[in-house]
């Protein structure tokens, strides 16, 4: 395995944002205070930070260990309860994925849905109720390379959440998911002005990530180059 070394307080954090999809995430890293670097399989043209295409599992064995950490978000399809009740199938990941983030030596996570839960290792939920966001959207997010993270409390869900697809009446709470109306109501609730209705229905608030970021940086204070 690969040993870490520390990042040197003088230079931006360097993140990897694999799987990153149109950039939720990477845009939360960003707004901490990293550098950010998104690897996919498909083109991603909205990306907004560096982006390169090719196999996110190969990239992180291959270059994982060139970064002071690195988030995964392997498809949420497989686990969907969308995705079953179509009958679609899909690879699972997150096995494959969790074993090269620990080739790298570097601290990590892996974000996915409620349906992965099972094979994620003591995640820690994120709501956009804790963040002051107008929508619920829970994730998971499994921590790895010595990296731990305490969730922030979870206030109530007081809003009433619009039904799957559905239009948003006033103060309620949106899903965002499926072919959902309301994409720039979406865009402002969710703080992704860049992103398309795809993008919008898988990605994660940055919020939840500028305060994963954040919480990262802070836990490496005090750590000599």
């Amino acid at each position: 395995m690969t040993q870490p070394t520390p990042f040197r307080r003088s230079r931006a954090l360097r993140v990897l944002d694999a799987f990153c999809c149109q950039g939720g995430a990477g845009k939360g890293y960003r707004d901490a205070g990293a550098d950010v670097t998104g690897v996919d399989t498909a083109p991603q043209p909205r990306y907004p930070f560096t982006f390169l295409q090719g196999d996110a599992i190969a990239y992180i064995r291959e270059h994982g260990a060139e970064f002071d950490f690195i988030h995964a978000s392997p498809p949420c399809q497989h686990d969907s309860d969308c995705q079953r009740i179509q009958g679609n199938t899909h690879p699972d990941l997150i096995g494959p994925t969790r074993d090269a983030l620990n080739s790298t030596g570097r601290p990590w996570v892996i974000e996915n849905v409620k349906g992965a839960v099972p094979k994620l290792n003591r995640p820690v939920m994120l709501c956009g109720a804790m963040f002051g966001l107008a929508t619920y959207r829970h994730r998971y997010f499994e921590t790895g390379g010595g990296f731990t993270l305490t969730p922030p409390h979870h206030p109530d869900h007081r809003a009433p959440q619009a039904k799957m697809g559905r239009p948003i009446p006033p103060g309620w709470y949106g899903q965002f998911v499926g072919n959902f109306s309301g994409v720039a109501h979406a865009r402002q609730v969710m703080d992704v002005p860049w992103m398309n209705r795809d993008g919008i229905r898988e990605c994660i608030p940055p919020a939840y990530t500028q305060w994963i970021g954040t919480a990262f940086r802070a836990s490496r204070l005090g750590v000599a180059a």
